[in-house]
């Protein structure tokens, strides 16, 4: 490190974010990139410590302190370098992840965490600005063809890997665009979609085929990809969206939140929605049921959408604000998480449990709530969730969105036509080497281990690409993370 003392004389500051007078008007991103010198001043604060748990933190394992040391010395190639050679989708996760990296940072144990995800923002954004990024399509041809079921972070990692083994990589995607949940569940204010072009482009250019508007099991069968590959990784995604099964669920204007987002994430990409059912918040007063980031990501959007008032509430108590005994460092904390979408406007409501939908003619008008309380019935044992007698009461709403989480993939199509073995939580089961129950084929991603984050499924891209090619060609020489 330049200054081994810099941590003690820098402290934490992260990169401001658009006024929200402006930014609720549009759907560009809310926050302002970071200047370079910004970021140099912020790496400087990494201690390159003797166990750097940063990298424990990390499902790909970023070579942190190696690339802060590099940005500090302004020796941005060589950042950029070590952060391409674990992060396929650097871009990506430098803009959505929530750094479980820097709940471990070693500074954080009695100070602000090192700006980890800004700086590894910056480094890939300076990265496209030098032209140190390139399409590099492989020397050889292995002869080998594998076909990718899925275009989310899982997908896109796992088919740039195994198409720099010299493989035939082909993407089935049944959107119209590559991308999966990046590009129609993340709305644009965090993710805007000329990211994910840009990224798709060069992966076209190294040889990667891209199928859209082709749904694999529908459009070509499970027997085809079978026959037609030597290896098929499936990376659908969970997209079964959790119920809330609750007198009144039939009511007109109660919606789940990835259609919700979907819908517009669509509408604001030009695309043509004329045959679904409008989802519009403008002028109405709507409920996210909710607390976690899907549901932050459907605040923002009504408030763009023009809503007279947007309540969000939780089932779950109102998480402290610092970490508690039971979740030391370094282990990720359950913290309050305030989002630009929450600052935007929002009135938060935590322990509330909703009962029932109440309507009009068919469509929603309130709900009916009542406060919840959790207490543990014995020691060592989760807490229970009880009703707190008399404190029922009623929100009104026009519009409401459930983000109540995922159970698992769509097993209708080509889980279902594989036979595919399933886990008790419904997830497409493997073994140790991310292979199915039926040979030649592989699961990972969402798909595999439930809903979970971009950098879990991109970790899980790159383990799953590793198993490919050694499957195929006995060995590999892709990194195991």
């Amino acid at each position: 490190m330049k200054d081994i003392k810099a941590f003690l004389k820098t402290k934490r500051k992260v990169v401001s974010y658009r006024p929200v007078c402006e930014r609720i008007k549009d759907y560009k991103e809310v926050v302002n990139p970071p200047r370079s010198e910004h970021s140099e001043e912020q790496a400087s604060r990494c201690m390159d410590c003797g166990v750097p748990f940063c990298h424990w933190g990390c499902p790909i394992g970023n070579y942190i302190p190696e690339w802060n040391d590099a940005v500090i010395s302004q020796q941005w190639q060589k950042a950029f370098q070590l952060l391409n050679a674990t992060n396929n989708l650097p871009e990506i996760t430098g803009r959505v992840c929530p750094a479980v990296c820097e709940y471990s940072c070693v500074l954080g144990i009695n100070d602000d965490p090192v700006t980890i995800r800004e700086n590894e923002l910056a480094i890939i954004e300076y990265g496209f600005k030098k032209g140190f990024i390139k399409p590099e399509p492989p020397k050889k041809r292995t002869g080998k063809k594998i076909a990718v079921i899925g275009s989310g972070p899982a997908g896109l990692s796992a088919a740039a890997q195994l198409n720099k083994c010299g493989h035939k990589v082909v993407l089935f995607e049944k959107d119209k665009k590559c991308g999966g949940v990046l590009r129609y569940g993340i709305p644009d204010f965090k993710l805007e979609k000329w990211v994910i072009d840009r990224r798709l482009d060069i992966l076209e250019k190294e040889g990667i085929e891209l199928r859209v508007k082709t749904q694999a099991g529908k459009d070509v069968t499970a027997k085809q990809l079978l026959a037609d590959f030597d290896a098929v990784v499936i990376t659908i995604g969970s997209r079964l969206p959790r119920d809330l099964k609750i007198e009144g669920r039939e009511l007109r204007g109660i919606h789940f939140a990835m259609d919700y987002l979907m819908q517009n994430n669509r509408r604001v990409s030009g695309e043509d929605i004329s045959n679904q059912e409008p989802i519009d918040a403008k002028g109405k007063r709507v409920v996210v049921i909710g607390g976690g980031d899907t549901g932050s990501d459907c605040v923002g959007t009504a408030n763009r959408q023009g809503a007279s008032c947007v309540v969000q509430i939780e089932v779950m108590p109102r998480p402290f604000e610092c970490r508690t005994s039971d979740y030391p460092w370094p282990n990720y904390p359950l913290l309050l998480k305030t989002s630009s979408s929450h600052q935007e406007g929002t009135d938060r409501q935590w322990a509330v449990l909703t009962k029932k939908f109440i309507g009009e003619n068919g469509q929603v008008t309130k709900l009916s709530c009542i406060q919840a309380e959790f207490t543990k019935e014995a020691p060592n044992t989760c807490p229970v969730m009880h009703e707190i007698p008399g404190s029922e009461f009623k929100i009104e709403a026009n519009l409401v969105i459930i983000a109540v989480g995922f159970i698992h993939p769509e097993h209708q199509g080509l889980v279902k036509d594989l036979a595919l073995e399933l886990d008790k939580r419904g997830n497409i089961k493997t073994n140790p080497n991310f292979m199915t129950s039926k040979k030649g084929a592989f699961a990972a991603g969402d798909a595999r281990i439930g809903q979970s984050l971009v950098v879990n499924a991109i970790s899980e891209g790159r383990k799953a690409a590793h198993s490919v090619d050694t499957y195929l060609m006995g060995k590999s020489n892709l990194p195991i993370l």
